[in-house]
């Protein structure tokens, strides 16, 4: 890629490109050859002192949060228009700074960015922020008012994507944001930076300021920002839960998921089990709501098994830039010693290995794990119940449905699922009782991003997209209204 959008010297503050406070730096290292492909400011307590203050400035006196929702609809089409002419350049970014086969870049990393702007640009146009309500001889008037100053911080399984969820909708409301783009993959945070300050979103509205742990939780503690939106781990996820509640600040959390597909008794497994095994592989399995645990007749299991490693084994690995890879690297060497970790932590539980379990013999660099399928899962075992984010699925049998509804919603999380049937109806009757945020029939999944997403329990609390993703952003407040001002 350019060094221009691999090499950055400043963040983006108060509508400008400013220099940094400090000298720290966060090198990006690409995961399939280990080497050092980019390099970002990464921000001091001064720095994020300097990018709250621009939000704060912009959100109590500018004109954003004062403009009518369809002016700053008209902003936000802008930007999907410059993200869609900048999705070639997103996409490379994300290949070389998390290790995102480009053959998957455009569903993973631009697919919903420039949609989700028109999305929210459409939607607030019509959207009721004011509403009348009558209760016999009173009257009062319903608002909806944007929440503030949003801080924004997402993980590097897809930084931009994620980005985007939370910046369209929180924008749409009036709000002001200081996005916090993760340390290993901040470079296409950028990209979505100067598309929002070319499409004419005003000083100080939008702010970008990478860097690590510390610098997200300085954005969570202050007292300047009023709501913070995270996507990430769960013991992430529940730290910021609490620095929130010690400040009652608006939170909502899109956290870790252990996600089980439910295979019925009538299924055809020849098609469907390579389908799901398929699904888990995206993203080299680092996807919050991959179905890794496929819940199976006891009756067809050994069928089953066979056909998972068979579609394993045939998961092309490889290069992240060849457009004939499915699976590439893992973002880090500690999340390969993670994954390998919880596959012998497995086979140590009584687990077999089916497929894969090892590193690629033909790949020595980069941090790549084979597609693997784990036959003999108990559900009560580690490596059922904790989110691994790697290409490893679990294959678990059951007797009967109720024992299949039973065990996918035995789990702390809860948010995503699949059912699969011959009869989609019975598949419907089955998804109404799996206690999680979404849920794919016959691998058809909702239309997000007019659908609301996020889980259940541990999995997080709120919604993103959809309606729901706006009023996120909104606060409400009713006011008594007099006879001489009712409708």
């Amino acid at each position: 890629m350019d060094d221009r959008l691999m090499y950055r010297r400043e963040f983006f503050i108060g509508g400008a490109w400013t220099r940094p406070a400090g000298d720290a730096r966060l090198r990006v290292v690409s995961p399939s050859t280990e080497e050092a492909v980019g390099e970002v400011p990464s921000a001091t307590g001064a720095d994020v002192e300097h990018a709250v203050a621009a939000a704060r400035g912009a959100f109590d006196a500018g004109p954003w949060p004062r403009m009518s929702p369809e002016e700053r609809a008209d902003i936000l089409a802008k930007a999907a228009v410059l993200l869609r002419e900048r999705e070639p350049d997103i996409a490379g970014v994300t290949v070389d700074e998390m290790g995102c086969a480009v053959s998957q870049a455009r569903r993973a990393q631009t697919g919903l960015v420039a949609p989700l702007f028109d999305y929210y640009a459409d939607l607030v146009r019509t959207h009721p922020f004011d509403r009348e309500v009558r209760a016999g001889d009173r009257a009062g008037l319903v608002t909806h008012e944007p929440v503030g100053v949003a801080s924004l911080i997402v993980p590097w399984n897809a930084p931009v994507t994620l980005a985007a969820w939370k910046a369209a909708p929180a924008l749409a409301a009036g709000c002001s944001v200081v996005l916090k783009p993760p340390p290993e993959a901040p470079l296409s945070g950028y990209l979505l930076a100067e598309a929002l300050a070319e499409a004419g979103v005003p000083d100080g509205v939008f702010n970008l300021v990478p860097g690590g742990r510390d610098v997200g939780e300085l954005l969570v503690r202050h007292p300047g920002t009023d709501k913070v939106a995270f996507t990430g781990s769960t013991a992430a996820g529940k730290r910021i839960m609490s620095l929130c509640g010690e400040q009652v600040k608006r939170v909502s959390l899109e956290l870790g998921g252990k996600s089980a597909a439910v295979v019925l008794d009538d299924a055809d497994l020849g098609s469907v089990v390579p389908a799901i095994v398929s699904g888990a592989m995206h993203l080299s399995g680092q996807v919050c709501g991959a179905h890794t645990r496929i819940l199976l007749p006891r009756a067809r299991y050994a069928e089953a098994v066979e056909a998972a490693a068979a579609a394993a084994s045939a998961v092309p690995v490889g290069d992240p830039h060849d457009p004939a890879t499915v699976v590439g690297p893992l973002v880090a060497e500690r999340q390969r010693v993670r994954v390998e970790r919880y596959i012998a932590i497995a086979v140590e539980a009584g687990a077999r290995i089916a497929a894969g379990g090892g590193r690629p013999a033909d790949l020595p660099r980069g941090w790549y794990v084979e597609p693997t399928v784990l036959a003999d899962v108990a559900n009560t075992m580690r490596v059922a119940r904790e989110e691994i984010f790697g290409p490893v699925v679990c294959l678990i049998p059951y007797d009967t449905e109720d024992e299949a509804v039973a065990m996918a919603n035995d789990s702390p999380y809860g948010l995503s699922g699949a059912v699969w049937s011959a009869d989609p109806h019975r598949a419907l009757r089955t998804a109404r009782r799996l206690h999680t945020g979404g849920v794919a029939l016959n691998g058809v999944y909702p239309p997000y991003p007019h659908v609301p997403f996020g889980g259940f329990k541990e999995s997080g609390l709120g919604r993103e997209l959809g309606p729901e993703g706006l009023n996120s952003f909104l606060e409400s407040r009713a006011i008594g209204l007099p006879p001489e001002l009712r409708t």
